[in-house]
């Protein structure tokens, strides 16, 4: 199984909307420094993006940290991927792994998944699988595509939690259906395999043409493997099911 282990970590911050362009801007400023958490989060991101304002990655951290400081838990993601990223401020994985653990138990999936990957890592904290599992889990049952993935990958691996094929195979299809490429390689490469799943050739191929015709880079060579042991049915059944998926979800 060609299972990723350490997948990226997800960006900080959400685009903020401003239909009343520079008067909006004004009045978020206004209410950020009125000590307003919402507004200084919402202007932290700003500042980030660039978006109405020149940005200043060493203001957007302020500001997040004026909200963090406040309880804000998007805030505290947002001040946790600074640290991590080094934009605004020194990289301080130490630091980055106290905020993201505040939001993490605030419930922000971004910020479960975050600590997770540190946790995998050894990056601010103790390298500690299990630990990595369980915030997998936490954002994975949020419905995060990467952290289901990565939960997948640790039931493949045995990292963290007992090995368990069944599993691995759940986690990587629900991360494949929302739109994981790497996670559709692997559930269809499980298929392919008998893997926690009963051979299913068109099943294998129809994940593996998604993979494919995304760039995943093992694909193309399954893809031709998988299509020389089907029949021209099979084939054609497996391409009109990664179509209907790709129609789906336009």
């Amino acid at each position: 199984m060609s299972a990723q282990k350490n997948p990226p970590t997800p960006s900080a911050g959400a685009p903020v909307v401003l239909p009343g362009g520079r008067d909006t801007l004004k009045s978020v400023r206004n209410a950020a420094e009125k000590g307003d958490a919402n507004a200084q989060n919402s202007l932290g991101v700003m500042y980030s993006s660039g978006q109405g304002v020149t940005q200043d990655y060493r203001a957007a951290a302020d500001w997040y940290r004026k909200a963090a400081g406040q309880g804000h838990a998007v805030a505290q993601y947002n001040l946790g991927a600074m640290y991590e990223t080094a934009r605004g401020v020194l990289r301080n994985y130490s630091e980055a792994a106290k905020w993201y653990r505040k939001a993490a138990e605030q419930g922000v999936a971004a910020a479960q998944l975050s600590l997770g990957l540190m946790h995998a890592k050894g990056q601010g904290v103790a390298q500690d699988y299990k630990a990595a599992a369980s915030w997998y889990r936490k954002a994975a049952e949020q419905g995060l595509p990467l952290a289901q993935f990565s939960l997948g990958v640790m039931y493949d691996t045995g990292q963290g939690v007992a090995k368990d094929y069944q599993a691995a195979a759940s986690w990587y299809g629900k991360a494949a259906e929302r739109g994981n490429v790497a996670a559709q390689f692997n559930i269809g490469d499980m298929y392919r395999k008998g893997s926690g799943v009963p051979v299913d050739l068109v099943q294998a191929s129809k994940w593996i043409n998604l993979a494919a015709a995304a760039g995943y880079g093992q694909a193309d060579q399954v893809k031709k493997s998988l299509e020389e042991a089907m029949t021209p049915e099979q084939t054609s059944q497996a391409q009109i099911l990664a179509l209907k998926w790709q129609a789906e979800r336009r």
